[in-house]
């Protein structure tokens, strides 16, 4: 049912009455007197369109992308002026990365004000261009179904992404005749049946195909299309930078992680391969091994690439079959051609060396995060949400933790610190029910620890492991490699963080040995209330198969 208006509403109504006519479901951010009128038509919807105040923006921006991930629509989120909109542009350029749909909404100054420097004005088509699909600001409160409409179509069409949208207070607060936006239907292009052809041709000259697959918009029977295919032509499949989740990691065909800290094997297939098949990635520094795994611009495989955003075709590699598809049209066409499975070997040997490869030796600290892991591994729920920010402890999720069909993962392909806790939050907020755990690093809890707050107060409180080994490892890892022993910066001294989590309501438990942990981890799954576990593991075991010791040799 549409949301209609009364005469006598403003233009903060309307837009809340736009966005609730295109789907949206929640909105997160920190309110602010910039947007009063839009926080006074939220009132209204606080049933179907709730809003969820988060501690900071950033976080209120993470949480909304981190919705934008897992619906694949538009995560919303409202900040005030200034700071707030500054504070939320982490969240912004995660989207871009990550090509998640996302529209932030910005309150601003009065149109007398504009263009004096008034209290925390900003430029926020200049400020956030650069990292979102469109910014823009809207002066006449009868174009916001426009505008707004335009925005939600924007943020989800071609390669998805993020949308700013600055909202003058004045504009907000006047009277409006215009009628509300109903809702958008959004195409996904797809391939023809002659480029499903000429594929099925260079498939069938191949010796050594490889699938690389990634980016947003997939859905359930997308994945499931992607799995009948590779696994009924027998060939390899790897995953994008933090798309882990978009093939079941128990796939015979599943072959691996293309992504930071390549693993070998994963270098070694791209090498072998004669033909990659890229579904739906962009081709960004971690998926090439900071472009040093091909040839540029022409590789000397041969290269299919499809891609939502035609802008993606050709960019780096030039293909040999460009194509502006959607995954799910891409792999629904695929399931077309024949079935002929001729390289029952190769993806034989690749699943071999992957699996080789995720075996790792008795970590040298209290907690042993390879047993941790494996205990995650046999106690999740099968449709389980696992969430992670950045730094070192991310590796155990990345490369360690096999996700099944229907477990996701919500990891911030910006390499952005803070990201787990407030993803955790959302995913919660999307579905109580469901089991959401997040792992994060001492330092990369502390970024974001604040939206424990907002989990206490929504009733949406996940699981949360620290992997406390009082260091920023990751650029301790990096220190010790090129200045060995000269350690700067990055230590940290941390307070008690079950006690921090008591505070805020959660479950709390200092874990100091491995064998405490399954126990520990029984009692958080049982716990009504969230948990944080606060892990004791010795910054030596700096990587799984690498320690700070050799590091520093």
């Amino acid at each position: 049912m549409e949301h209609k208006l009364a005469e006598d509403q403003n233009g903060g109504h309307l837009l809340v009455a736009c966005l609730k006519n295109l789907g949206a479901k929640h909105a997160f951010g920190v309110p602010g007197e910039s947007y009063l009128a839009a926080l006074d038509g939220l009132f209204d919807t606080k049933e179907n369109l709730p809003f969820i105040g988060s501690r900071n923006e950033g976080g209120g921006a993470y949480m909304a992308e981190a919705y934008g991930k897992l619906t694949g629509t538009p995560g919303i989120c409202f900040v005030t002026r200034g700071p707030g909109a500054t504070n939320a542009s982490i969240g912004v350029h995660s989207a871009m990365q990550a090509s998640t749909p996302m529209l932030l909404f910005i309150g601003q100054v009065g149109a007398e004000l504009r263009d004096r420097e008034a209290f925390q004005e900003v430029d926020y088509r200049a400020f956030f261009s650069p990292i979102a699909k469109w910014a823009v600001e809207i002066n006449d409160a009868d174009r916001i179904p426009e505008i707004v409409s335009r925005a939600w179509s924007t943020a989800m069409s071609g390669r998805p992404g993020p949308v700013v949208i600055s909202l003058p207070e004045d504009m907000l607060s006047a009277p409006v005749t215009a009628a509300a936006c109903g809702p958008i239907k959004i195409a996904e292009p797809a391939p023809t049946i002659d480029q499903i052809s000429e594929i099925g041709e260079k498939l069938d000259a191949a010796k050594a195909p490889l699938v690389i697959v990634g980016g947003s918009g997939w859905t359930a029977q997308g994945k499931a299309d992607l799995r009948n295919f590779v696994e009924g032509q027998g060939i390899p499949c790897v995953t994008a930078f933090r798309y882990l989740d978009l093939l079941d990691n128990n796939s015979p065909s599943f072959a691996g992680h293309a992504g930071v800290g390549m693993a070998a094997s994963v270098r070694n297939l791209i090498d072998k391969s004669d033909l990659i098949l890229a579904i739906n990635i962009r081709f960004g520094e971690m998926t090439t091994d900071a472009y040093t795994l091909f040839d540029t611009p022409k590789m000397k495989q041969v290269l299919i690439h499809s891609h939502l955003g035609a802008e993606e075709l050709n960019k780096i590699y030039q293909a040999d079959v460009p194509l502006v598809s959607g995954p799910n049209q891409m792999v629904a066409g695929l399931n077309s051609l024949a079935v002929k499975p001729r390289w029952a070997d190769f993806c034989q040997t690749a699943r071999a060396d992957f699996k080789a490869g995720i075996i790792v030796p008795a970590q040298p600290s209290p907690v042993d995060m390879g047993v941790v892991t494996q205990i995650l591994q046999d106690k999740l729920d099968d449709d389980a949400i696992l969430t992670n920010g950045a730094g070192n402890f991310a590796i155990w999720l990345s490369k360690h933790f096999l996700f099944g069909e229907n477990q996701r993962l919500l990891a911030p392909q910006s390499g952005a610190m803070g990201y787990g806790v407030p993803a955790a939050v959302a995913a919660k907020v999307l579905d109580r029910g469901r089991q959401v755990v997040c792992v994060a690093g001492d330092g990369d809890f502390q970024m974001n620890c604040q939206e424990l707050g907002t989990a206490l107060q929504m009733d949406a409180q996940p699981i949360i492991l620290i992997v406390n080994n009082g260091s920023y490892g990751t650029i301790r890892m990096h220190q010790e490699r090129d200045f060995p022993h000269r350690v700067s910066g990055t230590e940290i001294i941390n307070p008690d963080f079950s006690a921090l989590a008591r505070s805020y309501g959660f479950h709390g438990e200092r874990v100091e040995t491995t064998a405490e942990f399954a126990d520990a981890f029984d009692r958080a799954l049982a716990s009504k209330t969230g948990a944080v576990l606060d892990l004791n593991v010795a910054v030596e075991a700096i990587t799984p198969l690498k320690t700070l010791t050799q590091f520093q040799s």
